[in-house]
């Protein structure tokens, strides 16, 4: 066979395949569908099970075998996916209805994971039996093939409940994703009744029955103004808080209980929750809570905060909301396969999507139903026909060669070849006219069943079939029939799994939290030679102080309002707020400067530290390696930015040393070939930040200024230039800009 090249765009090629792809992903795995509210991995899974037979009133069977059955068979998507949707579907508080029966460690509302699946165990729940499951042998819903065509596998399951609403879904497509909050299932029970009885109600009509979300954690949804427009869009916020208890001690001290927490704080979130509420504490946004633990069992939520005496117990409330996820927000965007396609749907479209389903499974159960009745009458009233001929019949059996010319006997008349023992025998049996399924029940039929008693059960079971097959054509027929039937089985439903809401709507205003301005409280800053950086109390510094002196580089006193200033030698101010240095004992780890700062500890090195308040009442003077100078007010250094221009630095040059002036009359620079230049302070002009500054002293080639000192009058100050101490004081006042004295 000769080959034949097709030539296409490549780009075509890859939008039609991407395509493809998206389409695969949101239809046949991501999206759930609005008629049973599962994705097909859930679909799959629960027919798996259904298949095994591991209903809920038989044992448990290990959870391998249900997953690798259903991979096998159904889902060769990985073991982890089916493992994932089987735990989720045993977990009640992430379902409003659990699907499965679980038997061992399926997880916590903690976060913690299931245990492997070869340990735990699972069963289908009641309700997906019986609600899910039931009518799947009535021929309710289509089957289609497998993956591999080796099995069938139903389209949809034959759910009489919107499962969609009730339980909810997400799920994250391609270009899409769907998050669907679970409702309580009396609820939305009643607004299907609703819908059934006037087709034309409104959004805000059905919301009388549905409230709003039911999320299995409780909670309280506290923007209902805004549900409406939400159920009718389909998408939206709804805003949950956790509910706050307040109970009391003898001692009179309070403490605050959270026994609900919002729906999207399951998992992780809550050891988030905790630690943000002890990162409140620690950075001193309250100081009201004395303790915090997580009482949580299997009984449900219960997470303490121990307060002190006299705490703000509103405030504190307020505060928690506010800074942290006890207030949450779940995104709505019901989207669903609908007719085939992926949807955005509001609450009515997904209810008269349920509503559709049930009459399309009530018609084709009943049709179903209807087939087997007219056979069972087809074959009564052969039995019955046969009684008043019995005789006749026995005779064409003893006088038939074989089944098969006795059958066509009893169906078409024909007597050749069978001997009677009169005439007239042969003529009732030549006007028989049995239909197919007669004869054949006629030739199964036992003899006890000519028993006077047993003809008349059959009579009167004929009666009820006759009735039976009138009430299924009535079904069938009229549509108000059909409807009380659904009617009256969802009302069923409801009273065998409905139970109390457990989330509360209701209109809340917004939290209004001021955060209070902190007291002052004075504290000692520690900072070491590598830049990590704490905060204590002054008492706490007095007693280690000796310890604490000699392990510091900077040791600034301070108050817990003020900002630390940061001057480096890339020129450069970082600020850093008193309050967000790490406060503890004085043993505790330091931080990283460049934790609570623009500072980069790879890139420059801190050359001076001081409290930015202290700095704005007077001067700075700025000395660079080059040998410029200059004096700089301190009141330019106030800004609120984190990180300012301190000074302005020639090419190659860097800062090497910020100081504060107060009283000192006279500057000696020292370079690192030993000169030193002794001038007065009056040489300096006072500069703005920006500029580079004046030259204070000549420099020889590969020479560079490596410290500057300040001499106040009366003060004795040395230095140390190679092995020779220098005595600062003693030196010779010269003019700025010379070239220096030498001492080595």
């Amino acid at each position: 066979m000769e080959e034949q090249i097709i030539r296409t765009e490549y780009s075509e090629v890859m939008q039609k395949s991407y395509i493809d792809y998206a389409m695969s992903v949101i239809i046949s795995r991501a999206l759930p569908d609005v008629r049973d509210g599962l994705k097909p991995v859930q679909r799959r899974t629960l027919y798996d099970m259904y298949e095994l037979g591991i209903r809920y009133d038989r044992p448990y069977r290990k959870c391998a075998r249900i997953v690798g059955d259903t991979m096998g068979k159904y889902h060769p998507h990985g073991d982890s996916s089916i493992y994932e949707a089987l735990v989720v579907m045993a977990q009640d508080f992430k379902k409003g209805q659990a699907l499965v029966d679980g038997h061992g460690n399926f997880g916590s509302i903690e976060g913690d994971g299931a245990a492997a699946m070869r340990y735990t165990e699972a069963r289908l729940a009641k309700i997906t039996q019986e609600v899910f499951l039931e009518d799947l042998d009535k021929d309710v819903v289509d089957f289609v093939p497998n993956f591999d065509e080796t099995e069938k596998e139903p389209s949809v399951l034959p759910v009489r409940i919107p499962n969609l609403l009730v339980n909810g879904s997400d799920g994250i497509a391609v270009g899409m994703a769907t998050s669907i909050p679970p409702h309580n299932l009396g609820e939305v029970i009643d607004a299907a009744i609703a819908y059934m009885d006037n087709e034309n109600i409104t959004t805000r009509e059905l919301m009388q029955y549905v409230k709003g979300p039911d999320f299995p954690t409780g909670g309280i949804v506290v923007n209902a103004d805004e549900l409406e427009e939400i159920y009718e869009r389909g998408t939206g916020k709804i805003k949950i808080r956790g509910k706050v208890e307040v109970e009391e001690d003898k001692g009179g001290r309070c403490r605050l209980v959270i026994t609900e927490i919002p729906y999207p704080m399951i998992g992780a979130n809550i050891g988030k929750f905790l630690n943000d509420v002890c990162a409140l504490v620690e950075s001193r946004k309250t100081s009201d809570i004395a303790d915090i633990s997580n009482q949580s069992s299997k009984e449900g939520i219960r997470i303490v905060l121990e307060l002190k005496k006299n705490a703000d117990v509103d405030g504190l409330i307020s505060l928690l909301y506010k800074k942290t996820r006890l207030q949450d927000t779940f995104g709505v965007n019901m989207l669903a396969v609908a007719d085939g396609r992926p949807q955005t749907l509001g609450l009515k479209e997904i209810i008269r999507s349920h509503v559709d389903f049930r009459f399309e499974l009530a018609g084709r159960k009943y049709e179903t139903l209807l087939a087997k009745e007219r056979e069972r009458q087809e074959v009564q009233e052969g039995l019955i026909k046969a009684v008043d001929v019995i005789d006749v019949i026995i005779e064409i059996l003893r006088g038939s060669k074989n089944i098969a010319q006795a059958k066509d006997c009893l169906v078409t008349g024909n007597t050749e070849g069978i001997r009677f023992r009169t005439r007239s025998s042969q003529k009732i049996a030549a006007g028989l006219h049995f239909t197919e399924r007669q004869a054949s029940a006629i030739l199964e039929m036992r003899l006890y069943r000519l028993i006077g008693l047993e003809i008349a059960a059959l009579q009167k079971e004929h009666q009820e079939t006759l009735k039976k097959i009138a009430w299924y054509e009535d079904i069938l027929n009229n549509y108000e029939t059909m409807a009380g039937v659904i009617r009256k089985d969802l009302i069923a439903i409801k009273k065998e799994y409905a139970r109390p809401r457990r989330t509360a709507i209701t209109q809340a205003e917004e939290i209004q939290y001021e955060e209070k301005e902190p007291q002052a409280a004075p504290l000692v800053v520690l900072m070491d030679r590598f830049s990590y950086i704490r905060s204590m109390d002054p008492s706490v510094y007095e007693r280690n102080k000796e310890a604490a002196d000699a392990e510091s580089r900077y040791v600034l006193r301070c108050m817990s309002t003020d900002r630390i200033a940061l001057f480096t030698d890339a020129g450069r101010m970082h600020t850093v707020k008193a309050k967000d240095i790490p406060y503890g004992k004085f043993r505790d780890k330091s931080t990283p400067v460049d934790n609570v700062s623009n500072y980069d500890s790879g890139q420059e090195q801190v050359i001076y530290a001081a409290p930015l308040e202290e700095l704005t009442g007077g001067g700075l003077l700025f000395v660079t390696a080059q040998g410029m100078c200059k004096v700089t007010e301190g009141a330019e250094f106030d800004a609120q930015k984190r990180t300012v221009a301190a000074t302005k630095l020639a090419e190659g040059d860097r800062l090497v040393s910020v100081q504060e002036l107060s009283g000192q009359g006279q500057l000696v620079l020292q370079t690192r070939e030993g000169a030193f230049l002794k001038f007065s302070l009056d040489e300096i002009p006072k500069m703005k930040k920006t500029a580079v500054g004046v030259r204070g002293i000549r420099l020889d080639k590969d020479d560079e200024v490596e410290a500057a000192y300040l001499l106040a009058p009366g003060a004795e100050v040395t230095a140390q230039s190679g092995q020779r101490t220098v005595a600062l004081n003693r030196l010779k006042l010269a003019k700025r800009d010379g070239k220096g004295v030498k001492h080595r």
